[in-house]
């Protein structure tokens, strides 16, 4: 995810802000030199003198490149959150001449694209069509360090654990469920346990997706089970459909990712219950605690709330 424009966002700012917090990204001086179109020198130049004003080192010179020092860790906090101000305050200042322009950065799990992430940048574009949006796929645990880090504006993920430096702006608690083919015997089923589910083999998703901690629990309570075995491990949720479909095994997941398989009617999800109570898993948005949002951010987040609040409504 790109850095707010140097050209813009740090007119008000002494350059050298700008070229810190590019070193940091890059973690070289030569790749943030050519990120900004400068010489190499220049930035190399920019930072000596930040470390001399400061009275100490901030970038640890390693062959590998360079990494902050405890003193460059305080300063990039400070850096990150100035400069996000710094793309608020020009959001602001393009709102009052009515341009109504900005843009957000997301970063996401791969099947929340399939239609939740669509959704919201279609509502947004109904809205305030200048605003763009760039949409990063990662892992569930990277997604907080991405936004604490000042890469991502809005982060949307399950089941992430709470930081002083997040602030939750949503929430949607979705049936986590064993996804099956229509012809399989728990298809018509309202809720199952996992112990009901023993005999296919279980496709499980890989350590890479928040909701394992709630599937290994559920394994492990119905350890005893005779017939319950793991098949497969995938990566993706579109893997795991793929399988199910194959006819392959059960997946689980919660119905993020499957709305076009769901309607279709080639995949029938059942939610997971243990004894009576449903197993939900929680889909946040999040933001830096410390920064205001620029307006686009703010935004789009708008937009996502209403779908994370139709999710929740509808049961996933």
């Amino acid at each position: 995810m790109a850095a707010p424009s140097p050209s813009r966002a740090l007119r008000i700012h002494a350059p050298g802000i700008g070229y810190f917090d590019a070193v940091r990204r890059a973690g070289s001086i030569r790749e943030a030199a050519r990120r900004l179109n400068v010489a190499s020198s220049a930035v190399n130049r920019q930072i000596l003198n930040m470390e001399a004003e400061l009275g100490a080192k901030l970038f640890d010179r390693l062959p590998g490149g360079l990494r902050l020092t405890a003193a460059g860790e305080i300063l990039a906090q400070h850096v990150i959150t100035v400069l996000r101000d710094a793309e608020r305050a020009r959001s602001e200042l393009d709102a009052l001449a009515g341009l109504r322009t900005g843009h957000v950065d997301l970063v996401t799990l791969e099947g929340l694209c399939h239609r939740v992430v669509p959704e919201a940048v279609a509502a947004l574009q109904g809205r305030q069509p200048r605003i763009t949006v760039s949409t990063g796929i990662l892992g569930s645990a990277d997604i907080p360090s991405a936004i604490l880090s000042g890469d991502a504006h809005l982060g949307l993920a399950f089941e992430v654990r709470r930081h002083p430096g997040l602030r939750q702006l949503a929430v949607a608690r979705l049936p986590l469920g064993a996804v099956v083919p229509p012809d399989s015997p728990l298809a018509d089923r309202a809720a199952i346990t996992m112990a009901e589910c023993a005999g296919p083999p279980l496709i499980l998703p890989s350590a890479n997706f928040a909701n394992r901690d709630q599937i290994d629990a559920l394994l492990q309570g119905a350890g005893r089970t005779e017939g319950m075995r793991v098949g497969y491990e995938a990566g993706s949720v579109e893997l795991m459909k793929r399988m199910v479909l194959l006819g392959l095994g059960i997946a689980f997941m919660t119905r993020a990712g499957l709305e076009a398989e769901l309607e279709a009617g080639r995949l029938v999800h059942v939610p997971l219950h243990k004894g009576r109570a449903p197993i939900l898993s929680e889909l946040g948005l999040y933001a830096r605690a410390e920064t205001a949002l620029p307006a686009a951010a703010a935004a789009f987040a708008q937009h996502m709330g209403d779908v994370l609040g139709r999710l929740h409504g509808s049961g996933g």
